[in-house]
């Protein structure tokens, strides 16, 4: 029992010197962060970009507070339309700049379509390998095993939707590190308007599955918060090295195409909305080709 009083104090003081150095880590973390935006206009842009999407991913979501349920054939028309954006996004905003890109640099053609087609490749890896190293849960496709049940592992419903937001984030900030302004813009509206069903999709799964309204929304908002991270750090490494952005712009092409093909067109047809989710896959390519080409 004495030794157990003596060591009180000596706990207490390990407990106040962990916090010190947890709160002297973060604002050293965040003065160097402000730094990093004021020096770096690309980097910058890029973070005001993600904060963007998270925006409109959490404007998607508030509805959620109020909807009973979302109809499954609106579901499914909400999914199509966010993969037509998205696929639009990999065509005209990533992979023919990254081809320009490296044709710029003097590559002859045939190189350039292979470095982009081989780093496209890399993305879809990328994105496999996170999907089967990080433990989540499929917050769709699981919906109708697990409704009903108590879940309390919140955290494997927010990896999953993080996985999700990755490769946004990393196109964002690609593009921005390609130093066109006008293209990374397009791209920006582009996802941001996908986002927005997106966030009250994913609140409506949430919701489904016996979260309740307020922690399904929250979970839902801060998902977007991937995005404007992965954004700066995709801006960082890709504005040190001209050699890379083609490179990278093509990786992110290929973690979104590897999300288009293995989740969200998958689950906009599970329910035999094939038609209809069609229909809005084809909308959501249109108006992103349109603002791409209006906004380059």
């Amino acid at each position: 029992m004495k030794l157990t009083l003596l060591s009180l104090p000596k706990i207490r003081a390990r407990k106040w010197i962990g916090s010190i150095i947890l709160v002297l880590g973060a604002y050293t973390a965040i003065d160097q962060f402000v730094v990093l935006l004021q020096q770096h206009s690309q980097v910058r842009y890029a973070f005001y970009a993600g904060v963007v999407a998270a925006a409109a991913t959490a404007m998607g979501a508030l509805p959620a507070l109020f909807l009973h349920r979302l109809s499954q054939k609106l579901h499914d028309v909400m999914l199509g339309f966010g993969a037509g954006v998205m696929l639009a996004a990999c065509m005209f905003s990533l992979i023919i700049p990254a081809l320009a890109l490296l044709e710029g640099s003097g590559a002859s053609p045939w190189y350039s379509s292979s470095s982009v087609g081989v780093a496209i490749l890399l993305g879809g890896a990328f994105m496999l390998v996170l999907e089967r190293l990080v433990p989540h849960q499929h917050f769709i496709k699981d919906e109708d095993r697990l409704r009903g049940q108590t879940l309390r592992r919140s955290w494997l419903f927010v990896f999953a939707i993080a996985l999700h937001n990755i490769p946004e984030g990393l196109a964002i900030g690609a593009s921005f590190a390609s130093g066109d302004v006008s293209a990374a813009t397009a791209l920006t509206t582009g996802i941001s308007i996908q986002d927005i069903p997106e966030g009250l999709v994913v609140a409506m799964a949430l919701l489904a599955v016996g979260y309740s309204r307020l922690l399904a929304v929250s979970i839902a908002v801060l998902s977007g918060l991937t995005e404007p991270v992965m954004a700066v750090i995709g801006s960082v490494v890709l504005g040190e090295s001209s050699l890379l952005l083609p490179l990278g712009l093509a990786l992110a092409a290929g973690a979104m195409l590897f999300v288009i093909s293995h989740e969200m067109i998958p689950e906009s047809h599970r329910q035999g909305h094939e038609l209809a989710a069609t229909k809005g896959l084809m909308l959501g390519f249109v108006l992103m080709m349109l603002l791409d080409t209006a906004l380059a």
